[in-house]
């Protein structure tokens, strides 16, 4: 693959993690579903350990999420690297949530890691898997280390 068509590649890759990034910040369900295939594999922050099918697509679901907070949720990626090859590509950052839960005087600011995977189908590079996770102290409290920051 050519540098010219390797770079493309690359910086559509970019946007797709930007389109996913601003449809949080916008609250738009639809939008954060869009891009995953019904074989999509998660493992998200939020319990259980993994989410596949339909569970991935369900717009209603994440729409229920986003209902958790009071206003917008805001989010961050930094340290995109991204690797592509043929229709294959992965990605992998640190990215920042932060939003006021429902109910609550105080919002969260979080920092967490992200690993995605793409492939180009049809033309369009489509999530395949997901993979957001935050370390936790290895000191016997086994909390979640939810304070670091890059």
């Amino acid at each position: 693959m050519n540098s010219t068509v390797l770079s493309r590649a690359e910086a559509e890759v970019r946007d797709v993690i930007a389109e996913q990034t601003e449809a949080l910040r916008a609250g738009d369900a639809d939008a954060l579903v869009a891009r995953y295939t019904a074989e999509t594999v998660k493992f998200d922050l939020a319990p259980p350990l993994r989410h596949t099918g339909a569970e991935v697509l369900d717009a209603d679901g994440v729409r229920a999420w986003l209902a958790t907070f009071d206003g917008p949720v805001d989010a961050e990626v930094r340290d995109l690297d991204v690797t592509v090859g043929g229709d294959v590509a992965f990605c992998h950052s640190l990215n920042r949530m932060s939003a006021v839960p429902r109910g609550s005087a105080e919002g969260f600011d979080l920092w967490y890691r992200a690993t995605v995977c793409l492939r180009r189908i049809e033309g369009t590079w489509r999530i395949t898997h997901e993979h957001t996770s935050t370390p936790f102290y290895m000191d016997g409290s086994f909390r979640s280390a939810i304070d670091l920051t890059p």
